[in-house]
């Protein structure tokens, strides 16, 4: 088996080395790194048997191709690599939106080369090819998008790989995909960075603001330190969605606003009491249900 790895960073660096430790020299990784200082932390780490910024180096013969960079970047790559590809390979990705991805890529894509999206849902606020884990999947929701036109064949090669990860594997529709991702994934990452700023606007309180932050500030805004050229991204291929939700979140936080402006103790009480049982419900039945941890 050739694995190649386009943007060996966070996801595509851990891949690779879950992938190598479960299977050795049963599988050669390539990857395409942008500096020969990424190129080196990637082969020291083991995350890859061979690294390049040539991308015919590292995509010719391959099997699989794992496409890890930010979301606008993976067409405009794939349609660098595709002269290079041989008949049969596989393309699947980790972009955390699919619509936008699939609409180009079915324009361009010869009947041989097939693409299967995919999302693995974790991360860390850390990014690049040293953040890596080879455990970084294991037990985290991957969303494995099954209506691209790929065979079955293709299909069960792809996951047969992607398995010894030990993800938990969610076949999902492209379009529910990306609505259930903006309220799960993206809107919680741009309301963390939001409390951020509003940190940053404290005035001259910022200084005793800053001696006060504890585990709570910490937790609510881990998020906010993820990649932004990631993040810009997913909020320019997924706009509907994340506009829809933000507005929705608006409208919550205008009545909270007006209970807190009309002395409301009643609405704000059954606010935080709503909160703590829906949010405890909810761990309860994906717990019960998906095990994801």
């Amino acid at each position: 088996m050739k694995l190649a790895i386009i943007g060996v960073g966070l996801i595509g660096g851990s891949l690779g080395l879950c992938l190598k430790n479960k299977l050795g020299d049963k599988i050669f990784i390539s990857g395409l790194c942008r500096t020969e200082k990424s190129m080196q932390a990637a082969l020291k780490l083991g995350a890859v048997d061979f690294a390049d910024s040539e991308i015919e180096k590292v995509v010719q013969d391959a099997d699989i191709i794992y496409l890890s960079p930010p979301v606008l970047q993976i067409v405009p790559m794939v349609k660098k690599i595709l002269p290079y590809l041989k008949a049969g390979a596989i393309l699947t990705d980790a972009g955390s939106t699919k619509k936008f991805i699939w609409q180009e890529l079915k324009k361009i894509l010869p009947p041989d080369i097939y693409y299967i999206a995919g999302h693995p849902m974790t991360g860390r606020e850390k990014s690049g090819v040293t953040a890596a884990q080879a455990d970084l999947f294991k037990n985290k929701a991957y969303v494995i998008i099954e209506n691209t036109d790929a065979p079955a064949e293709a299909y069960e090669k792809l996951m047969s790989l992607l398995r010894l990860t030990e993800a938990k594997f969610i076949p999902l529709d492209i379009e529910k995909h990306d609505r259930c991702a903006a309220i799960i994934s993206h809107v919680p990452h741009l309301t963390a960075a939001a409390l951020v700023i509003l940190l940053n606007r404290a005035g001259d309180d910022l200084d005793s603001c800053l001696k006060l932050i504890g585990g709570g500030f910490k937790d609510t805004t881990r998020i906010a330190s993820s990649n932004a050229d990631m993040w810009a991204d997913i909020c320019m291929t997924n706009a509907d969605a994340i506009s829809s939700n933000l507005r929705e979140l608006q409208k919550i936080l205008s009545e909270v606003i007006n209970a807190v402006d009309n002395h409301d103790r009643q609405f704000i009480y059954d606010y935080f009491t709503k909160s703590k049982e829906r949010r405890d419900a909810i761990l309860e039945t994906v717990e019960r249900k998906f095990d994801p941890n």
